[in-house]
């Protein structure tokens, strides 16, 4: 039988390569279907995936809303949070965000959502993620909204923490932060559907049964981070809710949108279309 080709997208962060380790190194295949890797920030795939281009994709969860006519959400490969999540930084502290530029990793990401949800008047300046601290350093923006592992390392390079979105939202909610979600386009058969999500479902139990192995493939995408920073990382993000979202994780993103659309930040709910086994 001859294999379906399809596109994977996700990120060249350690977490999605943890995840998808096993997939990449073939301890977890399919009959039916050869995955194609496309390794791009989440704020191009999130572009990509609003033209549809790739059968499967990581996206974020703000991503959803422009996306949901085409794609369906896996039930797995969710990034969650609790207590902890994007960050705003400055080389000094202020107490206002009001009238500063702040770089964001694309208004399309769920940190670019979140942080209008938490603050007012700030002026977005769209810079790749893992620009935004060099961005600040050199004086060209007031601050910066860091995701992935400059959460973990913004005080090796003096930064101030002006604001804590991870710690705010769980000051509202006990649920967790839904950052990232992975996709399935629509056009995708029956059968097929099914043997996406399991493929992703065993990568993702696979890393976390062998984490070693899958943390040393991880961190050749850490930039330079050490391992017991990498592991940490991972581990923050490839938990309970990337294996399967469940009423908490789906409640979450339930949240998310709620929150926002009674902000007038978006004009209305998104339908919740999830896949599950």
């Amino acid at each position: 039988m001859q294999k379906q080709i399809m596109k994977l997208g996700h990120s060249p962060d350690a977490d999605d390569a943890f995840m998808f380790y096993a997939i990449a190194s073939g301890k977890v295949a399919s009959e039916k279907i050869d995955f194609e890797h496309v390794i791009e920030d989440i704020q191009s795939l999130n572009k990509r995936a609003m033209k549809a281009e790739l059968e499967t994709t990581a996206i974020s969860a703000h991503g959803y809303l422009s996306v949901q006519d085409r794609y369906r959400i896996l039930s797995c490969g969710a990034s969650m949070g609790k207590g902890y999540g994007p960050i705003v930084v400055a080389r000094e502290r202020v107490s206002d965000l009001r009238g500063k530029t702040v770089a964001v990793p694309g208004k399309l990401t769920t940190a670019y959502l979140l942080l209008r949800l938490y603050a007012d008047d700030f002026i977005p300046v769209e810079v790749s993620f893992d620009k935004i601290m060099d961005k600040v350093l050199a004086g060209e923006v007031d601050a910066g909204l860091l995701i992935h592992e400059g959460q973990l390392t913004y005080e090796d390079m003096g930064f101030e923490l002006l604001l804590d979105l991870g710690v705010m939202w769980a000051e509202e909610t006990d649920l967790p932060m839904p950052l990232g979600l992975n996709v399935l386009r629509r056009d995708i058969p029956r059968g097929l559907d099914t043997e996406v999500l399991r493929v992703h479902r065993e990568s993702i139990e696979y890393a976390l049964s062998n984490k070693k192995e899958a943390l040393d493939y991880a961190m050749r995408f850490g930039r330079g981070m050490s391992e017991d920073t990498g592991e940490k990382f991972v581990l923050m993000y490839v938990n309970e809710w990337t294996r399967d979202l469940g009423e908490s994780g789906t409640g979450a993103l339930e949240h998310l949108f709620e929150r926002a659309y009674k902000k007038g930040i978006i004009a209305e709910k998104p339908r919740l279309d999830v896949l599950c086994d």
